[in-house]
């Protein structure tokens, strides 16, 4: 089951007896989790039915004697295991399963690494309740999660905006929808939101981004670059470590381009991993940048990526590090 699939059964309270969420993606498992804490028992009722433990304090047999208790007053007996990945020996549970009566409801919280599904254990839960593996989504796919997430709360969002935002809030997942919430708190139901809401409500500069400042040189705007990593090293916002990340993927976009046999918009949108709408600016720079001069430049963000680490800068600051780059990288 996908994890749309799992949040929709439990909404209509078509419970499965044993829920394994596994994977190195906590957001997914954390919904999931929170989800059946709130939602499989009344409030009344969570005081007597409901049990959390965490699996550094359990073992296998303190989880194995919760789950065989019976509900006290109502209609089952929830127990979540959190740290599941802490407990010693966890497989040795398969001994346990059949032993569970139909009353409980039980949930494994597994985070951050994924459960070996060849054991015993994976097989028997995965035939008789929820085996969830929750995956770390790509940097590509995050511009599409933000808008599916907002679209879910009654939004849209232009792409310039959904861009900015997967710049600066990286990968996690939980930080981005903390940041999202913001927006969705801040902001009218049905609104299209642009970069001035992202910049009013996130913080996010609309001119003075690692969006605008790949922009900057994918068209070769020396002089807006220079401004734009001025702000960077004066306001201490960009760290020169993230900023070497996004534009080492940046070009690594423009060497896929490069080498797509395909040169349609609708193949290098799906190639690039970015909205129709930007791969015009992607080709724009890839005239200006041959395939060569990206190479050269994956190379250059490898050297001040080591720097922004301490290696080989002294006691030079982050500000003329940048400027540094900016000179290598466009000249």
């Amino acid at each position: 089951m996908t994890y749309e699939q799992i949040l929709s059964e439990i909404h209509k309270k078509n419970f499965a007896p044993i829920y394994f969420l596994t994977g190195e993606e906590p957001y997914f498992i954390d919904m999931i989790s929170d989800t059946i804490e709130n939602e499989a028992l009344d409030e009344a009722d969570r005081a007597f039915n409901q049990i959390v433990l965490y699996g550094r304090d359990v073992d296998v047999e303190t989880i194995a004697n919760h789950a065989r208790s019976f509900p006290m007053m109502g209609e089952r007996m929830v127990v979540i295991v959190k740290e599941a990945q802490d407990v010693k020996e966890l497989e040795k549970f398969e001994a346990y399963l059949d032993t569970i009566p139909e009353t409980t409801l039980l949930v494994f919280v597994y985070k951050y690494k994924k459960f070996d599904k060849r054991k015993t254990l994976a097989k028997k839960i995965d035939k008789k309740g929820v085996w969830f593996e929750s995956k770390k989504l790509y940097d590509s796919n995050i511009p599409g999660w933000i808008q599916n997430y907002l679209k879910g709360e009654g939004y849209s969002i232009t792409p310039k905006a959904t861009q900015m935002l997967a710049d600066f809030l990286g990968t996690d997942l939980h930080k981005i929808a903390n940041e999202l919430k913001k927006l969705t708190i801040a902001l009218p139901k049905n609104k299209s939101i642009d970069d001035a809401d992202v910049e009013r409500n996130i913080g996010i500069s609309k001119d003075f981004n690692v969006f605008e400042l790949q922009n900057a040189i994918g068209i070769r705007d020396v002089l807006k670059a220079n401004r734009i990593v001025n702000h960077f090293g004066e306001s201490k916002d960009n760290p020169l470590l993230v900023t070497t990340a996004t534009l080492y993927g940046y070009f690594t976009k423009l060497i896929k381009l490069h080498c797509a046999k395909d040169q349609s918009q609708g193949s290098l949108a799906s190639v690039l991993g970015v909205s129709p709408f930007f791969v015009r600016d992607y080709q724009a720079a890839a005239r200006n940048y041959p395939l060569g001069a990206c190479i050269r430049c994956i190379s250059i963000l490898r050297e001040f990526d080591l720097k922004s680490k301490g290696y080989e800068s002294g006691e030079v600051s982050e500000k003329d590090l940048y400027r540094e780059m900016i000179f290598k990288l466009m000249h």
